[in-house]
């Protein structure tokens, strides 16, 4: 394989969103393969190893019994000495209802049951894939463009990033994300809803962040977690892990997470003992604009 070929195998949920990775990566000059079988993984990156730079092979539960050897399939890939990540898409069992009945289509899984018999079955067929995957993304909020731009920051200037990392706010009346490797709540903070000249303002205003980041005791939760950030870094760089997902909750995703986590942004962008890595770092505002 040439020195800088690399493999992305994409799978996840039917319905979360994997032909809208697909058509993102090639957008981005991926060289895409959809419905591959596990088992020939091995012989397409022989094939194309001294001609394609990307190779991204899109996996799901079509791939009947061949779907099986995936791990195995991986493993032939690291003897290989070629480098290669798994990314997951997922979503809530209820926004893939949704979208399977606003198509009305069956889940392949689903036999002579309903939608969410298909789902069951589909997530215990994909659980080890998931849990093995370098990065999950949950696009049970995101519309089709939404997610096609989550691909596209991720991979846009990635291909020789040490890592890439996802500062993610929330709310937590809308739910965890699924997608985090590590969550903070920040709710022990000041709420700004309650400060009338603030409510409607939002985390990204300046008012609302010098409120938050004057807080008691908000100074050194944002260096302890700096800390603890730089060791997780490190500890992913010397894995071989490309992403990490970073999740800050508040409330309702409005003002306390969305200051964190512009704060931490520009905090991680200049700090200095990972200077010698190159590390790319977005913000993300998942429940921002979602309050009524």
């Amino acid at each position: 394989m040439s020195k800088d070929s690399r493999v992305l195998i994409v799978s996840g949920m039917s319905g979360a969103g994997r032909s809208t990775v697909a058509h993102a990566l090639e957008d981005l000059g991926w060289y895409v393969v959809d419905n591959l079988p596990p088992a020939m993984i091995e012989n397409l990156v022989n094939l194309l190893k001294s001609t394609i730079t990307k190779i991204a092979i899109i996996i799901d539960v079509r791939g009947g019994e061949f779907f099986d050897s995936f791990s195995k399939s991986v493993a032939d890939l690291t003897k290989l000495g070629v480098s290669s990540q798994t990314i997951f898409i997922d979503a809530a069992d209820d926004a893939l209802v949704r979208r399977f009945e606003s198509t009305r289509r069956p889940h392949p899984l689903q036999g002579s049951g309903r939608v969410l018999d298909g789902i069951s079955k589909e997530r215990e067929r994909l659980r080890e894939i998931k849990e093995s995957a370098d990065l999950i993304i949950d696009s049970s909020s995101l519309n089709i463009h939404q997610l096609e731009r989550r691909i596209s920051d991720y991979f846009q200037d990635e291909s020789d990033a040490d890592l890439s990392v996802n500062i993610l706010s929330f709310g937590y009346k809308y739910g965890l994300p699924a997608d985090a490797d590590l969550v903070m709540d920040c709710r022990f903070i000041s709420n700004p809803h309650w400060v009338p000249e603030l409510r409607p303002l939002n985390g990204l205003d300046q008012e609302v962040s010098n409120a938050v980041l004057s807080s008691e005791n908000v100074q050194e939760f944002l260096t302890r977690y700096e800390l603890l950030f730089e060791t997780m870094a490190l500890g992913f760089i010397n894995e071989g892990r490309k992403f990490l997902t970073l999740a800050i909750g508040c409330t309702g995703g409005k003002h306390r997470s969305v200051a964190i986590t512009e704060e931490l942004l520009n905090r991680l962008k200049n700090g200095n003992k990972l200077n010698k890595f190159k590390i790319n770092s977005q913000a993300t505002h998942r429940d921002l604009g979602r309050e009524i």
